[in-house]
């Protein structure tokens, strides 16, 4: 059964509160998401916070997980609410919007 849940993989949506606009979390985080062969997106919010889709292996997903706890150099991540969801599937990379 644990390979069937690996294959299928696993998707989160999390959001990041502190200081994590203006300091490349981003971009930082397309990089780590592609280099894992996460797919989905992140973006910038109107209330300073920084939201983000991905889907990938369990293992690639928790790695994600924990750098979005720290962010980039120069972030300051308060807080990080993540919620488990279903994988899509619809999407072929991670892009920043």
């Amino acid at each position: 059964m644990q390979e069937r849940d690996e294959e299928r993989g696993k998707a989160i949506l999390a959001l990041v509160r502190g200081r994590v606009q203006g300091v490349g979390f981003r971009y930082e985080a397309r990089s780590i998401a592609r280099s894992l062969r996460i797919s989905g997106w992140i973006s910038n919010l109107p209330d300073g916070g920084v939201e983000t889709y991905a889907e990938g292996s369990e293992s690639a997903i928790n790695r994600y997980v924990s750098w979005l706890n720290h962010g980039p150099p120069g972030a300051r991540v308060e807080s990080l609410d993540i919620s488990e969801r279903s994988p899509k599937g619809a999407y072929v990379t991670f892009t920043v919007e």
